[in-house]
């Protein structure tokens, strides 16, 4: 049965905030009232769309095990199953004639499987920056030699550097891995340059789309152009549909080839006590029961983010970049990472530190007191904060020490505040206001330092989580320090 994902209706940017779940959920202060939450957070995972989760519940019905069956939902399950993977195809501009779409957990997963399917010969080198999240590194160490390329003083990749190191790579560099927009500072790689110059070298690209996916089109381009993208993976936990689905498109001729990642139901055709014979992509690298349900919401978050256009949603992150900007700018001892211009080069992500303020004390304070929720520390790309802080090797030597003993409480780090398709100037007013407060020491609450996880918690602060949540255990902040010990 072959099921066609029908179009959402065309909607506007500012239809999107109706759309989230939980948009107006009441969060308890420090000072014992309660306040909308501001989520400033999406780098990490956005909230989920309502157009994704009536598409959820309209599924539910006829939730299936999916391929094999013969009853009626089975045979629908699919359908919508395997359309789902042609829609987030589409989405990326794959041909997919040519490539497939695999489904994962995450980014992460996607990485890790590409690397150990990648068949690395002794010599082989993959080239990354020192700008890449940790999935987009650790998988590629673990494989073969990674050559790291630096960044420019205002956090860009060295685009020179990389370019002479793609050529001199020529016989044993098999893969560029690039993120396509970084979850610090927003930049975004001119990854289809990148393209054209590993395949110049013989070398395919990775791209790391899971920051790039939610803010900006994308197009693989035809597999015959120098320009294409061979690899790219990106997370639906960030795309407002947080289900647990992850993405991995790659050329159909990669992943027929060799054994699959993991093994067992779903990716044979047949076994013999001696042999087994692989099904072909995407099954072959599906095993076991999929994440339907994460499949479905996926296709459902893709349709509306294409009903509004993704140049919409661009130039609508564009303006609340420009307008937090200029405002976070005007706070005295406000330090910004990364470009604060030329922003139709980055997405809406703004890293920042508060002077002579430890990050992790300044997000506390943003979510204790002010109901908004950020993020802070490295985030997962420890060489590219630190260099944008400009730690030197003695004091990376040293805060290396500590962390191993156990104490976080120096370890460098930024305040992340990052933006969705949803949000609105008032959300960075909120930032704005409390971000004054904090600098200029108005906040009101005495806070303690936990230096197993150099996280920082109020004085008096204590949550029954259960209140708000049924399957929330004990209260906060205590679940934290007993897990942290």
């Amino acid at each position: 049965m072959h099921t066609k994902l029908t179009a959402a209706a065309p909607a506007k940017v500012e239809d999107l905030r109706r759309e989230i779940v939980g948009i107006d959920t009441l969060v308890p202060l420090l000072d014992g009232t309660e306040r909308s939450y501001v989520f400033l957070d999406n780098a990490a995972s956005t909230p989920a769309l309502r157009s994704v989760l009536n598409a959820v519940e309209e599924f539910l019905p006829w939730y299936s095990g999916v391929h094999r069956g013969t009853g009626f939902k089975s045979i629908l399950a699919t359908g919508v199953f395997d359309a789902a993977h042609d829609a987030i195809g589409k989405f990326v501009g794959a041909d997919l004639e040519r490539n497939t779409v695999v489904f994962t957990k995450n980014t992460t997963e996607c990485v890790n499987r590409l690397a150990n399917r990648f068949r690395f010969a002794p010599g082989d080198t993959v080239i990354t920056t020192i700008m890449e999240h940790h999935s987009n590194d650790l998988p590629w160490r673990k494989n073969a030699r990674v050559i790291h390329i630096g960044i420019t003083p205002d956090g860009h990749p060295d685009l020179a550097a990389m370019k002479a190191a793609i050529a001199r790579g020529k016989g044993s560099l098999r893969l560029v891995a690039v993120s396509g927009a970084s979850n610090i500072t927003g930049i975004c790689s001119p990854i289809h340059d990148i393209a054209a110059w590993a395949h110049a070298s013989g070398a395919g690209i990775f791209v790391d789309a899971a920051q790039l996916a939610p803010h900006r089109a994308i197009n693989m381009l035809p597999d015959d152009d120098p320009r294409h993208i061979d690899f790219l993976a990106l997370s639906a936990h960030k795309m407002y549909a947080p289900f647990g689905t992850g993405v991995l498109v790659g050329p159909k001729e990669f992943f027929n080839a060799g054994d699959p990642d993991l093994v067992g139901g779903g990716v044979v055709d047949i076994v013999t006590l001696d042999r087994a014979v692989w099904n072909r992509p995407p099954h072959k690298e599906e095993a076991g029961s999929p994440n339907v349900i994460g499949g479905v919401a996926l296709a459902a978050a893709v349709r509306r983010l294409e009903s509004v256009g993704m140049d919409a949603i661009a130039a609508h992150e564009q303006e609340l970049l420009a307008y937090g900007y200029a405002r976070l700018k005007r706070i005295k001892n406000v330090l910004l990472y990364g470009p604060t211009d030329h922003l139709e080069e980055k997405v809406g992500v703004m890293a920042f530190n508060v002077e002579g303020m430890h990050h992790s004390l300044v997000a506390a304070i943003l979510g204790v007191e002010g109901g908004i929720g950020v993020r802070d520390g490295c985030f997962c790309a420890h060489p590219y904060v630190k260099e944008l802080l400009h730690v030197g090797p003695e004091a990376d030597r040293v805060f290396t020490e500590e962390v191993m003993s156990g104490n976080k409480s120096n370890m460098p780090g930024m305040v992340r505040a990052s933006l969705g398709c949803y949000n609105i100037r008032e959300d960075i007013d909120a930032l704005v206001e409390m971000l004054e407060r904090v600098a200029g020491g108005a906040y009101r609450g005495t806070y303690d330092q936990d230096p197993a996880t150099g996280a920082f918690h109020a004085r008096g602060y204590h949550v029954d989580f259960a209140r708000y949540c049924s399957l929330a255990g004990q209260p906060f902040p205590d679940r934290i320090h007993s897990e942290a010990s």
